[in-house]
């Protein structure tokens, strides 16, 4: 079964927001089947950083990847997501 790799880009909704905490409920809202290979951190503006999860999931199935985005906007820290690159892993 072929994974495929996703980079999304996640913005918090507060600058002074604990990263690790967001980073936690990021990876405890993902759909069975997807984890979080690693994340980085990219500075935005004004103290505000962003980050970036790759999000392993399956290829199978139709609707995984925007499971995986609706489960990452459903965050209560979360402003917005923006997917940066989706491809085979």
């Amino acid at each position: 079964m072929a994974k495929v790799l996703a980079s999304i880009k996640i913005f918090p909704n507060d600058a002074n927001l604990d990263l690790n905490v967001l980073k936690s409920k990021v990876e405890q809202s993902l759909p069975v089947g997807s984890t979080v290979q690693k994340f980085e951190e990219e500075p935005v503006a004004f103290g505000l950083v962003a980050l970036i999860a790759h999000v392993v999931l399956p290829e199978d199935g139709e609707g995984k990847m925007d499971q995986v985005e609706d489960a990452i906007r459903a965050v209560d820290s979360v402003s917005e997501i923006q997917v940066l690159r989706v491809g085979r892993f």
